[in-house]
């Protein structure tokens, strides 16, 4: 089976949403979840609240921060099945990771 990879719009809603959440987990909404429990070093914690919940204690921004080479998937490549799908998530993780390191806000660009 064949995964469409992320569309400009879903990457910028999901990196704004992500980035959001590290400064106020409330702020997590479905789309921002969905991408980061599928993400290395992340659990599910059985739904949004429970992540949520685990996150109103923990740090989020460390998290994805401590896990960003671990989430470049870098183990694919042009010839692999669902290479551009990949190719996206990591496009996003690296977006998210660049936004929290220059702590800013802005709208994701490619």
């Amino acid at each position: 089976m064949i995964i469409k990879p992320l569309t400009d719009r879903q990457k910028s809603l999901i990196v704004n949403n992500v980035v959001k959440a590290c400064y106020d987990i409330n702020a997590l909404n479905s789309t921002g979840y969905k991408y980061l429990y599928l993400a290395n070093g992340f659990i599910a914690h059985y739904n949004l609240g429970g992540f949520r919940d685990y996150y109103s204690h923990r740090d989020l921004m460390a998290d994805i921060l401590d896990h960003a080479e671990d989430n470049t998937w870098r183990n694919f490549s042009p010839d692999c099945h669902n290479y551009e799908y990949y190719k996206s998530k990591r496009e996003v993780y690296k977006a998210i990771c660049s936004k929290l390191r220059n702590k800013t806000l802005n709208t994701w660009n490619t």
